[in-house]
């Protein structure tokens, strides 16, 4: 097996390094998530003040993606993929003090530097694969994507019932625990394997240039924005607590159909360059369409269901969030080619962290509004809300670029 492995090609065998990064950071990031939402809404925490543990976990993405595209640049993204995998052992191991020292502002400074890593890993990641693959080859940048964004999403699923599961048989403390270790040897490996010179450009930008100044990547990063905005805004907070709430689901209950929801988005991500490819026409801005009209009416056909008495609730969720999650993994992979596909060729991790800005500051509003909204109206309010966010996603869209062009 080693043989084969060290028989492909160095960016292969990058490509691989980097994914595995991505596969063990993503199991800990989603776990922690479960972990953290379960065990303080045991504690008696509400939905608003478990939604105030994330604030910082957000509010630190957006800082992390705008600058950390400029420092991938500048450093190398083997530097800034490593620093984040250093910062969530870090994470981790401060929520292993003595359980009177969990008060929120703890928890909020924890989730502050795993917030920090996770953005780092994910930037460097999706940076990578565009100095790895040819200029010429963007059906294979779009696979390449396309499989790092959708295996990354299914083992956040995983991580979602390893959370749960864990919780139920170890405890917080020593779930905590076993996942530092786990994570720590894996950084290790990549501090000695990681390539060193990937992902720097050959001058070094100037700190101005964090901000980008391409029409279509300003537009795409807007439509990001809303799109996770408009997931997270009731799925983050809001649907856990109503469904081990309001439909009496155990912790494991509700961890693992959580799980199942995201492995299952996480495949069709993967799979998404087999069905948005039109006789080998890479999709653009016309596709993006599309699919957000498919997306936006997959929402308005469940919130009108979850507000009719005839539907039974836990059928109408269960169906609505297959609907939902597979036309949403389309549109996210979608996105994630696209921004790859914009991004400068020299310094690809600026643009593509000014992108990943948006999508970590629509996951911040997302959030706080899930938490907030769910506290004063309920679950149904939280969808009528990602309803409007996914209708503004769709006008953003109608102006991308068509056939590949990019709009400077």
């Amino acid at each position: 097996m080693l043989t084969k492995i060290q028989s492909l090609p160095l960016a292969v065998r990058q490509y691989l390094l980097i994914t595995s990064n991505y596969w063990f950071f993503t199991l800990t990031d989603g776990a922690l998530r479960m972990l953290v939402v379960l065990h303080f809404y045991q504690l008696g925490y509400d939905a608003l003040a478990i939604a105030t543990l994330f604030l910082f976990y957000e509010a630190f993405g957006v800082v992390t993606n705008l600058l950390g595209g400029w420092l991938g640049a500048r450093i190398g993204l083997n530097r800034t993929m490593n620093i984040g995998l250093g910062l969530q052992v870090v994470a981790l191991s401060m929520l292993l003090v003595p359980p009177s020292w969990l008060i929120v502002p703890w928890v909020m400074a924890a989730q502050a530097l795993s917030g920090i890593a996770k953005d780092l890993n994910k930037m460097s990641a999706k940076s990578a694969i565009k100095t790895l693959v040819p200029k010429n080859e963007k059906g294979k940048l779009y696979q390449w994507v396309a499989w790092l964004t959708g295996s990354k999403n299914a083992l956040k699923g995983v991580g979602f019932f390893l959370g749960g599961l864990l919780l139920s048989l170890m405890g917080f403390t020593d779930a905590i625990t076993l996942m530092a270790i786990a994570l720590a040897l894996v950084w290790l490996l990549s501090l000695l394997l990681l390539k060193e010179d990937l992902g720097k450009t050959n001058v070094k930008p100037k700190f101005n240039e964090i901000f980008s100044k391409s029409r279509s990547i300003n537009l795409l990063s807007a439509a990001r924005l809303c799109l996770f905005a408009s997931r997270d805004v009731w799925f983050v907070v809001a649907l856990p607590v109503y469904l081990s709430s309001q439909l009496g689901w155990t912790q494991l209950d509700v961890g693992a159909f959580l799980a199942a929801w995201i492995i299952v988005y996480g495949l069709v991500q993967s799979q998404a360059p087999k069905i948005t490819r039109s006789h080998s026409k890479l999709p653009d801005g016309g596709a993006a369409v599309l699919w957000m009209m498919a997306l936006t009416m997959s929402m308005l056909l469940m919130a009108l269901a979850m507000d009719s008495l005839i539907f039974d609730l836990q059928w109408t969720l269960a169906v609505g969030l297959v609907v939902f999650g597979v036309v949403f993994a389309i549109n996210s992979s979608l996105h994630s080619y696209l921004i790859v596909s914009y991004a400068r060729e020299d310094g690809a991790s600026l643009d593509i962290g000014f992108y990943y800005m948006a999508n970590a500051a629509g996951r911040l509003i997302g959030t706080l509004l899930s938490g907030w909204l769910y506290q004063i109206s309920g679950l149904q309010a939280c969808l009528y809300m990602a309803l409007s966010f996914l209708v503004l996603t769709m006008l953003l869209s109608l102006f991308l670029p068509r056939n590949d062009k990019k709009s400077e």
